[in-house]
């Protein structure tokens, strides 16, 4: 049986991944390693998680001693898929060390661990923030754009994609990177934008706080569109190749929020807008033309509709709500 290492599977992005990987592929053994910070969620595992083909360990990817001892066991594995990440710019710039010991450390654990048992292909989940900002004419990010990170988070993740290329120019290893635009869809974690927005200020009637102007631009990808590229670059993605995953629907941020105001039936002056935070990006968008041509990935979620049934998730699935709104933020 084939051995896949997921690592922070209970979080946004992963648990999606799981979800659909788990059931599709019962000759794959998916082992989830996740260190169930406030983001990741057991719950988000629960109904797959008595799967003769799935195994949950809880741990850090910072943890040398555990990784090795992962790898060392059951004949190892055969691809890694590292998702696990500190990813909120906000508490970047309030906190960067850990972003530096999990995105940074910890994926330099895993590739070690990799290098050393011979794994046949290293995913790493990477972001379109490592590019910096665009300005409103430029051309969407390519794979050979510059790396021009401007917050903490950008930069920790930047640099865990250049140890990626190195360990592949250095000792061969067989790395794959994947660089996404902005994700939304179920499972998130109400401190990005979408979910912060629907579950902690609109459904309770709060005021949503919007960033300076509400102009900045992000393209906005369907977390399943994400995960279908992931697989794709797992199974067939060159080694030591960039691939960049975008959804190709640029939005203002203050149209995201019109659209999730109006989903809900709440009225548009619940906006408010605040202070703009430190090194905001003023626009991302992504080219995936290269996934696209040599992967064959295409998006499947028409944004309007699955910005619906996103919102229409976190409105529906008030106990799983509940209980992240009792979790505190810091």
């Amino acid at each position: 049986m084939r051995r896949v290492l997921v690592t922070g599977g209970c979080g946004f992005i992963g648990c999606n991944f799981l979800r659909l990987m788990v059931p599709e592929r019962p000759d794959t053994e998916w082992v989830n390693l996740d260190a169930l910070t406030y983001a990741g969620r057991p719950e988000n595992t629960a109904d797959f998680a008595d799967a003769d083909n799935y195994r949950f360990v809880k741990g850090t990817i910072q943890d040398g001693m555990l990784v090795e001892a992962l790898f060392s066991e059951d004949g190892g594995f055969d691809a890694v898929v590292n998702v696990a990440a500190e990813t909120h710019v906000d508490r970047s710039i309030s906190g960067p060390r850990i972003f530096v010991e999990t995105n940074v450390t910890g994926t330099q654990n895993l590739l070690e661990a990799a290098r050393r048992h011979g794994v046949e292909r290293f995913v790493q989940i990477s972001t379109d923030e490592v590019y910096g900002s665009l300005g409103p004419d430029d051309p969407a990010f390519t794979e050979e754009s510059q790396l021009l990170p401007n917050s903490p988070y950008a930069a920790s993740k930047a640099s865990a994609d250049l140890l990626c290329r190195a360990y592949h120019e250095t000792f061969g290893m067989p790395t794959v990177v994947t660089r996404c635009s902005n994700n939304y869809g179920p499972y998130q974690f109400p401190e990005k934008l979408i979910p912060f927005f629907i579950v902690r200020h609109a459904l309770l009637d709060r005021p949503v706080p919007l960033y300076g102007d509400g102009m900045n631009v992000r393209d906005w990808l369907h977390v399943e569109d994400h995960c279908r590229a992931i697989a794709l670059a797992m199974d067939g993605g060159v080694p030591g190749r960039v691939y960049n995953v975008g959804g190709d629907n640029e939005r203002t941020n203050l149209e995201i929020t019109q659209l999730i105001l109006e989903a809900l039936g709440k009225p548009q002056d619940m906006i408010s807008f605040v202070t703009d935070r430190p090194g905001h990006d003023r626009r991302y968008a992504t080219d995936s033309t290269r996934l696209q041509r040599e992967l064959g990935w295409r998006p499947e979620h028409p944004f309007e509709e699955g910005i619906r049934e996103t919102v229409a998730w976190y409105t529906e699935n008030a106990e799983w709500a509940s209980q992240i709104t009792a979790t505190p933020r810091g």
